[in-house]
């Protein structure tokens, strides 16, 4: 890092001392204090670049991180379950719309056959009710002819009384 500052110094060196940039650009450097990194121990939160973050910080890390892999597994293990179940969902609909389907069929025929059946019987239920007209008719010639022979009979008495 500090090969990459040195190379913005001399960049911002050379653009100011030319002249050729209307705006002074400013490094880093000028921006933040710089720290002296030879001075003495580093405090507790400053660490040097080889030692790495402290030892806390990284198990906070990995628990953290570690948590946070059950917590996405728990997710993913619950999503699957949830499509295992849609999909025993959709096999039993499947299956039952299948059942479904082959009793249609099955009455579907049953229905075609009485309907040739009726077709067949058509004619002879035509006959049936000729002869149901026929017999209505006779059975109110019956009552017609029982009345008159009712009225005939009374008028036969009444004239064997005189």
């Amino acid at each position: 890092m500090a090969e990459s500052q040195d190379g913005m110094e001399s960049q911002t060196s050379a653009t100011s001392s030319s002249g050729s940039s209307s705006m002074i650009a400013k490094s880093p450097e000028d921006e933040f204090p710089k720290v002296d990194q030879g001075a003495s121990s580093p405090t507790t939160h400053e660490t040097s670049h080889d030692s790495g973050p402290p030892q806390d910080v990284v198990e906070l890390c990995r628990d953290t991180f570690q948590k946070t892999a059950e917590y996405l597994r728990g997710e993913l293990d619950g999503t699957v379950e949830d499509y295992k179940l849609l999909e025993k969902m959709n096999t039993v609909t499947s299956t039952r719309y299948s059942e479904m389907k082959h009793i249609a069929l099955s009455i579907n025929g049953a229905l075609k056959s009485l309907n040739e059946k009726y077709k067949s019987l058509q004619p002879y239920l035509e006959q049936i009710d000729q002869i149901e007209e026929s017999v209505s008719t006779l059975e109110q010639a019956a009552y017609s002819l029982d009345q008159y022979s009712k009225r005939l009979e009374s008028k036969f008495k009444a004239l064997e009384r005189r």
